[in-house]
């Protein structure tokens, strides 16, 4: 839709739950998740909604597709090792890579806006806390720390 609720269009049709898009950055391709074979699996589709296509293809869980600022990478969150880890791929499901290896939850991963570093939200101190690190998985650290739990991070623009 517009800006302001106008021109709404639907642009899936699956009876499955089609959620938690992303666009690319040149606005031509809209990355989503579906639980159309049974589990969340990532998607890719053209703005308009056509040429959908299934990314990831596990009997686990893959989520929270976020494109890289220059539209070359994908990075999700996927528990296919048994509990979340962030990846990332290709936006035609190649090159995947892991890049956290914690035995906690890693999820929501957000761009810095350079596309050099990674948000995301972890609960390996116990809590729900904000790490950043490098795009390539290496040098992550803690930024919040709090009692209270910390997620969802977005990086502005």
């Amino acid at each position: 839709m517009n800006a302001d609720g106008s021109g709404q269009r639907r642009l899936t049709r699956d009876p499955a739950n089609d959620v938690l898009p992303d666009w690319s950055p040149d606005g031509l391709k809209i990355a989503f998740v579906s639980k159309r074979n049974g589990n969340s699996e990532v998607y890719v589709m053209n703005a308009d909604g056509s040429g959908q296509r299934r990314l990831t293809r596990n009997t686990a869980d893959d989520a929270e597709p976020a494109w890289s600022p220059d539209g070359r990478i994908i990075a999700f969150e996927s528990n296919r090792h048994g509990n979340f880890d962030l990846f990332v791929m290709n936006p035609d499901g190649s090159g995947l890579r892991r890049l956290t290896r914690d035995q906690a939850d890693d999820a929501e991963p957000a761009w810095s806006p350079d596309g050099r570093e990674i948000v995301f939200d972890t609960n390996r101190d116990g809590n729900a806390e904000i790490y950043v690190m490098k795009a390539d998985g290496s040098g992550q650290r803690r930024l919040a720390r709090s009692l209270a739990d910390d997620d969802w991070p977005v990086w502005s623009k």
